[in-house]
This record gives structure tokens, C-alpha cells and sequence, in this order.
């Protein structure tokens, strides 16, 4: 039997806060939820309720850097970027997915699922791809820019380039030479396929 995912809500606002764990209750989706809201005690209440998924403002960590978070939660989470205003690039570094408070309830349920069979993959086996990160292996060495690959496939680019930072985590290939053979030995492509890939 699956676990449940526990997520956890960061958020100081509580309109904010009520809001995202109003959509998600709604989304039907297999979770359980608590809310974090004093944030100088961000860490100790993180190791206190260990979520599996974390959702949270950039802006909100303050002094604390994402990775010093990290480093002190026991076991692989996953952290979704809340974005309520223009995040500066750097601020996003290391997160698996972005949230935007005008995002769809749609678009967030896929970011969450997404997220959520990531998470449940790693418990299962760290290092096989899911079937999602195989369409997108197929099309990262079909030549597909990652705007393309989110057409494709109907995600965001941001969930692409979170599939694409996992993929490279799982099989530790970093050219797109090495996930093309990589590609062919596991019969995701075929060699007619890749031709035009000039890497190759």
C-alpha cells in the first residue's frame, strides 16, 4: 500500500496559506496537509513534521538559505517555489517545481502530481525513470527545446526542466550523446530517430 505524501504549507499570510490548502483539498489528490506559519521557527517545525513536499515562498526564507534547509531535513523532500511575485532567478535555484498564485487550479494539480509521483518513484526505485521522464528522455534526444517538450507533452517548461535536472540525478548522464545511447540501449528511440542530433 502507497503512503500518503505529507505536504507542508509556508506561508506567514493566512489568506495566502487558507487559499493554497483550499485548492488543494480540492484536487482529490492523495495527501495530507500542515500549515507553517511562524516562520523563525521554520526549521525546527520542518523537523518536527518531516513533509515529504514543501511549498514556500522565496521570499519568506529570509537569512536562511534553501540549501542550509536541506542539509537539515532527514531524507529526500521536495520543495515547490510559491511565487506571489517576480522571484529574482537566482531565488529559485534548487527547487523542484514553481506555484504561482495565477496558476489555474489545473496547472496546480499537474505540478503537485507531478512533484507527488517523483516523490513516490524515489521511495520505490531512485534510479529507474518514471514514464514521464522516458517521454521526455525520447524528446530531449529527438532534438526538442524544452519550450517544445512542454507542448508536447502539455507541461509547464518549468516541470520539464525539473524532469530533465532528475533524469540527469537518476542516470548521472550530463551530454546529450550519453542519454541518446542511453536512449537506444532502453529502446525509448529508435537510431533513425536521433540522425539529426548533431551532438552524436
Amino acid at each position: 500500500m502507497v503512503r500518503r505524501i505529507h505536504i507542508a504549507i509556508v506561508e506567514p499570510s493566512v489568506i495566502i496559506r487558507n487559499g493554497i490548502v483550499s485548492v488543494l483539498k480540492r484536487l482529490n489528490l492523495d495527501i495530507d496537509i500542515v500549515e507553517i506559519s511562524d516562520m523563525p521557527q521554520l526549521q525546527s517545525l520542518l523537523e518536527k513534521h518531516n513533509p515529504d513536499v514543501v511549498i514556500i515562498d522565496p521570499t519568506q526564507i529570509g537569512m536562511i538559505s534553501l540549501q542550509h534547509i536541506k542539509e537539515n531535513l532527514s531524507g529526500s523532500k521536495k520543495f515547490i517555489a510559491l511565487q506571489s511575485n517576480l522571484a529574482d532567478a537566482s531565488a529559485l535555484k534548487g527547487y523542484d517545481e514553481f506555484i504561482s498564485l495565477y496558476d489555474s487550479a489545473e496547472q496546480i494539480k499537474a505540478k503537485v502530481e507531478s512533484i507527488i509521483s517523483e516523490n513516490k518513484q524515489d521511495d520505490s526505485d531512485k534510479q529507474e525513470l518514471s514514464q514521464r521522464e522516458k517521454e521526455i528522455v525520447s524528446c530531449i534526444v529527438k532534438g526538442l527545446t524544452n519550450k517544445q517538450i512542454a507542448e508536447v507533452l502539455h507541461l509547464s517548461v518549468h516541470t520539464v526542466m525539473t524532469h530533465r535536472r532528475n533524469i540527469s540525478g537518476k542516470l548521472q548522464i550530463h551530454s546529450s550523446a550519453g542519454l541518446a545511447i542511453y536512449a537506444i540501449v532502453n529502446k525509448l528511440v529508435s537510431l533513425d530517430e536521433i540522425k539529426g542530433l548533431k551532438n552524436i
